[in-house]
């Protein structure tokens, strides 16, 4: 068996997963994949209502659903009760199940413990040789059972892309897992941020691409299906032990040498972008330490939840990551991220219409923006969903004590809401044309299309493209398009509100069925010219058309102009 240096890099950090043993690793994922211990076998198994309520971290349904299963498919019933459940195993049922690696195999990698008396194969010194008692795989060689009960140390998952096919993702284990509080250097998992980040990256063929604050390293494993070389950063060694043992553990489905992994993705520990400075990237992702946690005197580093809390007051981490992101970008360069933003405490203001004024503050003269609020919460909701995230409920005085903490921090700063969104900032192929640069900020937080990274990548270059076309006074400088050709997209549906009996609507409106899924209030002139969009006319001779049928004097008025413009630019008009 051929084993990597000891030396390389974050491959034996303490207390985490390790990937000295390339070729355990892949006997490991040839294990898992031979007892259907993929994303089809587990739905299967659990059913959907059982495979739901495991996802709400609810795993009674899915422990009858393995009562039920466990005589029929024994192999993958045992490898979900060890690693979707955190459930108490025999070792011999993960001989059994993982017949390559077995219970002594995943001991030596740093994926299982030991509960109570039996050979303790979890330690690496007794896993790195056979003794003459033992066999390979940590069994007893005198015939006798293997009586030791067992439990998995981390949560180890099969993952489905459309890019890489199926994958095992390894982070520690969650609340539901292993009761209590989180440790605070906890690794995360695949979660509902993570996937968000996910599914609005764009998905271009680039040379380079930083993922920043990696974690357990789901954005990497979506960057190497398009980008040569990856570059990903956290603070936390345990996170990027976490993210080389994935690596390791896909090497195939990534195109990756599980022997050589730094051809192809570089691993670097530090704060955020300090690791990369003076470097450029063709792009950039980050699902950062995003949350706003209250800091108290005297807080040492090891207190707080470092996947989510980097250690700054207020939103000051987000900004000054959004402020320096530009910085590592190559031009052309595009970066995605998940972020809060603290909304003042305004008395009598929606603060849907004032909470991008701070975060237009942040973004660093000469880039694009685009930033798309998706939810608003009240400082009280806020507190109560980041207190339970990481199950501090538990402890009813501590919970108490920092529920007071967070109310108190926000006020000091006069805030009343937290928002929460996507951010995409662009450098420019040519930097230096800050009268071009485009900033768009809107709040969107009904549910749209997953994944949304192609509607985003193809409305950003048609919004430059009318930006482009409008000098700062608004006059319109190109007027080109009007000689395109265009018909409404196929996903357009029109509605048409009025009263009973009314011969004209009060409101007409138009909704897109995928994409951001807007839904726009047309003008009776607007729905006049999108009425006849089929992609004979072009836009110029509709509007010659339309002002002779309704009497313009001077052509078509700027607001009906600026309605057209924009429903080219969200693809509810398509150009043929």
């Amino acid at each position: 068996m051929t084993d990597l240096p000891a030396a390389a890099p974050f491959s034996a950090v303490t207390d985490a997963p390790r990937s000295q043993d390339p070729q355990l690793i892949q006997d490991l994922h040839r294990d898992l994949a031979d007892s259907n211990f993929t994303v089809d076998g587990v739905t299967d198994m659990l059913g959907e209502r059982a495979m739901d309520a495991w996802l709400r971290e609810q795993p009674v349904p899915a422990r009858v659903a393995l009562d039920r299963a466990s005589e029929t498919q024994p192999r993958l019933a045992a490898v979900m009760a060890l690693f979707l459940l955190g459930d108490v195993v025999p070792a011999a049922d993960v001989d059994a199940a993982l017949p390559t690696v077995g219970a002594s195999g995943l001991g030596r990698l740093g994926l299982l413990e030991y509960e109570g008396g039996g050979t303790r194969s979890s330690e690496p010194d007794n896993l790195s040789t056979a003794n003459d008692d033992t066999a390979s795989n940590g069994t007893p060689n005198d015939g006798a059972a293997n009586t030791d009960l067992v439990r998995a140390s981390v949560d180890l998952r099969p993952y489905s892309t459309d890019v890489a096919g199926e994958l095992y993702v390894v982070s520690d284990l969650g609340a539901f897992q292993r009761p209590g509080v989180l440790r605070r250097d906890h690794v995360l998992g695949i979660g509902g941020a993570s996937l968000t980040l996910v599914r609005s990256t764009e998905r271009r063929d680039v040379d380079t691409a930083l993922d920043v604050g990696t974690g357990c390293g789901i954005q990497t494993f979506h960057l190497l299906s398009h980008a040569r070389h990856v570059t990903a950063t956290d603070l936390s060694d345990r996170a990027l032990a976490t993210t080389r043992f994935n690596l390791v553990l896909n090497a195939r489905a990534l195109d990756l040498d599980p022997f050589d992994l730094e051809a192809r993705a570089t691993l670097v520990q530090g704060s955020l972008l300090e690791p990369v400075a003076g470097q450029e990237f063709d792009l950039v992702v980050s699902n950062p330490p995003f949350v706003i946690t209250p800091r108290r005197s005297n807080e040492a580093d090891e207190e707080r939840f470092t996947y989510r809390d980097g250690g700054k007051a207020g939103d000051r981490l987000v900004s000054e990551l959004i402020t320096a992101l530009p910085a590592v970008m190559a031009p052309g360069a595009t970066a995605h991220l998940l972020a809060n933003w603290e909304i003042p405490d305004t008395p009598d203001t929606d603060p849907e219409k004032i909470w991008s004024e701070r975060v237009e503050e942040w973004i660093a003269p000469g880039a694009g923006a685009w930033v798309i609020q998706r939810e608003i919460q009240d400082v009280c909701e806020y507190a109560e969903t980041w207190l339970r995230d990481a199950s501090q409920q538990r402890d009813i005085e501590a919970y108490d004590a920092a529920y007071r903490d967070y109310l108190a921090d926000f006020t000091s700063r006069h805030v009343g809401w937290v928002g929460f969104g996507m951010v995409r900032l662009a450098r420019p192929e040519q930097p230096g044309a800050e009268t071009e640069i485009l900033r768009i900020f809107e709040h969107i937080d009904h549910p749209i299309q997953q994944p949304i990274a192609a509607t985003l990548a193809a409305e950003w270059p048609r919004a430059e493209a009318m930006f482009r076309g409008e000098a700062a006074s608004g006059v319109v400088a190109d007027d080109s398009w009007q000689d395109k050709h265009y018909y409404v997209a196929q996903d357009v549906t029109e509605e048409r509100h009025g009263r009973p009996g009314a011969e004209d609507p009060a409101l007409i409106l138009l909704r897109q069925g995928g994409g951001l899924r807007r839904t726009v209030v047309l003008s009776s002139e607007a729905a006049g010219f999108v009425g006849v969009c089929d992609g004979e006319l072009t836009a110029r001779q509709i509007l010659t058309a339309l002002g002779t049928l309704l009497g313009w004097d001077g052509g078509p008025s700027e607001q009906l102009l600026r309605e057209i413009r924009a429903l080219i630019t969200h693809g509810v008009l398509v150009e043929v």
